[in-house]
């Protein structure tokens, strides 16, 4: 029996605890600190769109430079086959063969790059709407807290109310006030 009026007694000091803490934070500036931290990760979004759109632009130069040196080893094979030069070719075509794999893999990495990119500017867009429509709530609505209460959309009700309606409804009950 002791230990079950402690555990009630540790559990009312918690909850007594929470409310202090509770009413000692605003609540104008707890919605101004998440607009902060929102702004930070968006961002950290935008940066890391820009990583991948400079990397993915990076890619594509190294693809055209790849497909300029095939062109070119295109280019020396046909004139060693019209000079019916075969070491020449088969030289040729041992240089072309790695730098078509590069291009294929360098295209392949460039679509993986794109479609990230895409899907980023996509949730960035929306999150950066979703923003906007945060900083014009908080801009235009006054903050529902109240001192004492510890919902902060709940409307103030007076005391008096509380009692007129806790005596509406004992009547209801059959019981007498």
């Amino acid at each position: 029996m002791a230990i079950k009026l402690l555990d009630r007694i540790g559990t009312l000091l918690k909850a007594d605890a929470h409310g202090v803490i509770e009413s000692l934070e605003e609540g104008s500036l707890l919605l101004k600190q998440y607009v902060r931290e929102a702004e930070i990760e968006l961002n950290q979004k935008r940066a890391r769109l820009e990583t991948v759109r400079d990397e993915e632009k990076r890619l594509r130069e190294m693809l055209a430079q790849h497909e300029d040196e095939i062109r070119s080893l295109d280019e020396d094979i046909a004139l060693a086959l019209a000079g019916h030069k075969d070491d020449l070719a088969r030289f040729a075509i041992r240089r072309l063969i790695p730098r078509r794999n590069e291009a294929k893999a360098l295209r392949m990495e460039i679509e993986q790059r794109s479609a990230e990119a895409q899907a980023l500017a996509e949730r960035l867009a929306a999150q950066e709407a979703q923003f906007e429509a945060l900083c014009n709530r908080v801009r235009t609505e006054p903050a529902h807290t109240s001192v004492g209460s510890p919902w902060p959309c709940e409307a103030v009700v007076a005391d008096e109310e509380v009692e007129i309606e806790l005596l509406r409804r004992r009547q209801g009950e059959g019981g007498a006030p």
